[in-house]
């Protein structure tokens, strides 16, 4: 194939990802090759990071982010760490700063091989998340699903963390829920005029939580990073936990968690998890034709 670059298939906490090198270019992966990709059972991906040369002084790559609806996303934690491992090995550094277009990120890939990412403020006010109605409090906003007087779901925590996040909270397993049928109705609720993230959460104790995630643009996910540092922070806020949780993210292959750290120093949400590279190969970014490295068996697409 002609036009083509270096590409990863990677996850985190089985949050599919594809990490595609775009350094040296001048042009984007196209929303047709995302959807080409995605349509592949072998590509298929929650979201793609594109690295790009750094646009500002003293960060190492512009990240550009893609769901596989083909659509822009604004964050994607378990995607960052992604990036970091893909580059640590390349490079042999272990600090790292991006930029996207939720701002920017700090991460560092520590000796046990898992890798933190600051991932900045989280943001509550109504209008900045954003919501179509105006909330005083977005702790607990007024939203239902199922009958009036007994709803399946109500009155989630509402907040960002570069992209709108709601979580609902339940007192059984996520994984009980039938998230795949109501997800999308949520998703793109009146409510979230830019469509939200939509997580359900079970506090088991002060210092451990259990969610599930339908997140926008991709759907049901293995894992969502920026869904566990939303959760994190709004169960905090709502006195349900401390500061620092351990996120079990209920539909992540084992172990599946995250340690999700709220500092009180300045208020930044900081994720630690693991990353975990599968396979390489080429893509074309404007098609999304592949082709899979020969030593690992190659195979065009």
């Amino acid at each position: 194939m002609s036009n083509t670059v270096e590409f990863a298939r990677m996850n985190g906490l089985g949050n599919k990802i594809l990490v595609v090198d775009m350094r040296g270019r001048k042009d984007v992966v196209t929303a047709a090759a995302a959807i080409a990709l995605n349509a592949d059972p072998a590509t298929q991906f929650d979201q793609i990071m594109a690295i790009h040369d750094p646009k500002a002084e003293g960060t190492d790559a512009w990240i550009d982010i893609l769901n596989c609806d083909g659509t822009k996303a604004q964050a994607c934690g378990n995607g960052t760490r992604c990036v970091v491992q893909a580059l640590a090995a390349e490079t042999g550094k272990k600090v790292f700063t991006f930029q996207t277009v939720a701002g920017i990120l700090n991460a560092r890939e520590h000796e046990d091989g898992t890798i933190s990412v600051d991932m900045g403020k989280p943001v509550f006010a109504w209008d900045k998340i954003p919501l179509a109605e105006e909330f005083a409090d977005t702790s607990r906003i007024e939203l239902q699903i199922g009958p009036i007087d007994n709803p399946i779901l109500h009155s989630p925590s509402v907040a960002s963390m570069g992209n709108p996040h709601a979580i609902f909270w339940v007192d059984k397993d996520p994984m009980s829920f039938d998230l795949d049928r109501f997800g999308p109705l949520l998703e793109n609720h009146p409510m979230f005029p830019e469509r939200a993230n939509i997580t359900l959460a079970q506090v088991l104790s002060p210092t451990f939580v259990r969610t599930r995630t339908w997140e926008r643009g991709a759907g049901l996910t293995l894992a969502c990073g920026s869904a566990a540092c939303a959760t994190a922070v709004s169960a905090a806020r709502t006195g349900r936990t401390g500061r620092k949780v351990t996120i079990d993210v209920a539909s992540a292959p084992a172990p599946g968690k995250l340690t999700i750290e709220w500092l009180e120093s300045n208020d930044h949400v900081v994720m630690t998890g693991p990353a975990e590279w599968e396979w390489s190969g080429m893509v074309d970014p404007v098609t999304g034709l592949w082709t899979r490295d020969a030593e690992q068996g190659a195979q065009a697409r």
